[in-house]
């Protein structure tokens, strides 16, 4: 019993105090400024619960499908960062032994993106259609990363946009905005990432290289969105600040390509091996559709100013 409760006693706490960091930031986005009473931080609950639900089907889904084949997985730890823009930054779950299966390793890594998508998808389809199309504001204003999913739902839900109108998120469309980006970050085939279990589930070694390889690609990739964005932008004739907006564009890519190769410093440069080789069939064409989320779900620039 003691050590049960060694083992949620943080999680918990980290998860109150994020669904508390969440109702403030949420609270912020209806109000205008942020809260100053309790009955102004309840009304935050339009973000809050939208996204960590999301980010609970996430976590917990990787913790029970580890507990199925018998790993040793902690609960999820979350990050709670109340003056974030979105109250938190995620969650981690650290797998405490090695996957022996590649099964259970396909599993485990595709539980979680699944399962957040299965949230993700209904808000967000929610959002979309709740949120109002308006003018375009005069002043600088935030300008959400949109992938061929979004654009399609927001095709459909709203059909064209005349041109000086965009559609202006509500907190609660905005969660499940969240939800497709950390989907697609953790689809990345990269390492100890989702991504990078489901490929190492399919592919065996070879996911080692192609860890290596996006690694040294993503500052690349930084640099062509920043180009097709700002590139176009210096030839019609805008400076001052618009312009470096549009030129910082992939910064995110960079600023993750740092963040993965830490992750690479303080665990490694290859993924942990499993000792048998085998994929079932099935497991085969989850394990792909779930890596081709990452297209349908790619953002080139995640947010910037317009």
């Amino acid at each position: 019993m003691q050590r049960r409760n060694t083992q949620w006693g943080l999680p918990l706490i980290l998860i109150a105090l994020t669904f508390a960091s969440t109702f403030y930031v949420g609270a912020g986005m209806v109000l205008g400024h942020p809260p100053t009473s309790l009955a102004e931080l309840r009304m935050g609950w339009v973000f809050s619960v939208p996204l960590m639900a999301i980010l609970l089907a996430h976590e917990f889904g990787h913790f029970f499908a580890g507990r199925y084949h018998r790993v040793d997985v902690s609960p999820p730890y979350f990050i709670p960062i109340p003056f974030f823009l979105l109250g938190t930054l995620g969650a981690v779950i650290q797998i405490r032994e090695q996957i022996r299966s590649r099964n259970a390793l396909l599993d485990i890594g595709a539980a979680g993106p699944l399962a957040g998508m299965a949230v993700a998808l209904p808000v967000i389809i929610y959002g979309i259609a709740t949120s109002p199309v308006e003018p375009l504001p005069e002043a600088p204003y935030i300008l959400e990363g949109r992938s061929l999913l979004y654009l399609g739902l927001l095709s459909w839900l709203k059909g064209p946009i005349p041109h000086g109108y965009d559609i202006m998120l509500t907190p609660t469309a905005l969660a499940g905005w969240a939800g497709l980006l950390v989907t697609m970050i953790n689809l990345l085939p990269f390492g100890q990432l989702d991504g990078g279990h489901v490929a190492y589930a399919l592919v065996g070694r070879r996911q080692d290289q192609v860890s290596r390889r996006l690694l040294r690609f993503l500052p690349l990739l930084a640099i062509i969105v920043s180009a097709a964005y700002g590139i176009p932008s210096y030839l019609d004739g805008i400076r001052g600040d618009q312009l470096t907006y549009d030129v910082m564009a992939g910064m995110h890519w960079l600023v993750w390509a740092f963040v993965l190769w830490m992750l690479t410093r303080a665990t490694g440069p290859s993924h942990p091996p499993t000792e048998d080789n085998h994929v079932s069939p099935r497991r085969r064409v989850v394990g792909w559709l779930t890596l081709s989320l990452f297209v349908l779900l790619f953002m080139p620039s995640w947010i910037r100013m317009q």
